[in-house]
């Protein structure tokens, strides 16, 4: 099992997940708020082609995570599994476009991939992330969140790997004076975005026992730096052995192997 980043941030999240069995490749993609064409291109970069993914799972019906999901799912025929809130925000862009609706709770299978979403607290219609399991290996995805919860511990308890929010620095952003008071209020409020320190409590409240790799993901190029959030997530990461890695909004992160 592997997977690599096409780009997280504001301006746009893609995540490839891949796993294989026998000779048989099953790879998905996590969102696309990429368009048609960027997205084949990061694509590329990374080795595939839009006829390689098996499905796009989406998150939330925010432009950064859904920009491209729709145009490229019906370009290249690809099914697309989401919530009913989240169809429900999105659904006049859906038009000749396969889809699968999934729930907290209610695991998806995806050829070789077995999938559960669970909720998370942002503001969207009925957000989710994903755990998804390739038989050999775990990866839990974990942005988009305003604060930890005992059921998003739980759910991501056990995973090999972590692709985690660290959006912001609380002093970067209060800081800044481009971003209003409301617009403030919103990132670091409880249905928001992960601060590194939030980050770093949820890694070390989850089950640590198999982990060995955690992603810094969905960095605010305004409001946070790298060293930041490496920092942040360090402090918990250095006592258990796990490698830390960050992706960026151009370069994402490329290929982790898992097993």
């Amino acid at each position: 099992m592997k997977f690599a980043s096409l780009g997280s941030g504001s301006e746009g999240n893609a995540l490839l997940i891949s796993t294989r069995s026998g000779m048989t490749e099953t790879t998905v993609m996590l969102d696309c708020g990429f368009g048609v064409r960027e997205a084949e291109r990061r694509l590329g970069r990374l080795g595939l082609a839009p006829s390689d993914l098996a499905g796009i799972l989406v998150t939330h019906e925010h432009h950064d995570h859904v920009g491209g999901v729709f145009q490229f799912a019906r370009r290249h025929r690809v099914p697309v599994w989401l919530t009913s809130g989240t169809w429900q925000s999105v659904a006049g862009r859906c038009d000749g476009v396969a889809l699968h609706f999934c729930r907290d709770g209610e695991h998806i299978r995806i050829r070789d991939f077995e999938i559960r979403p669970y909720t998370v607290p942002h503001d969207a219609r009925e957000p989710v992330q994903y755990v998804l399991d390739g038989g050999t290996a775990k990866l839990g995805v974990l942005t988009d969140a305003g604060h930890g919860t005992p059921h998003m511990i739980d759910a991501l308890g056990g995973c090999t790997a972590l692709m985690l929010e660290c959006n912001h620095d609380p002093g970067m952003l209060a800081a800044n004076p481009r971003y209003p008071p409301s617009l403030k209020q919103r990132i670091s409020g409880d249905y928001g975005h992960l601060s590194n320190q939030a980050a770093a409590d949820i890694l070390d409240r989850v089950d640590k026992s198999k982990l060995g790799r955690v992603v810094a993901a969905h960095l605010s190029q305004k409001n946070n730096t790298p060293d930041l959030a490496r920092e942040a997530l360090e402090r918990i990461a250095q006592s258990a052995g796990i490698e830390i890695s960050i992706a960026c909004q151009e370069q994402g992160v490329g290929w982790i192997a898992l097993d």
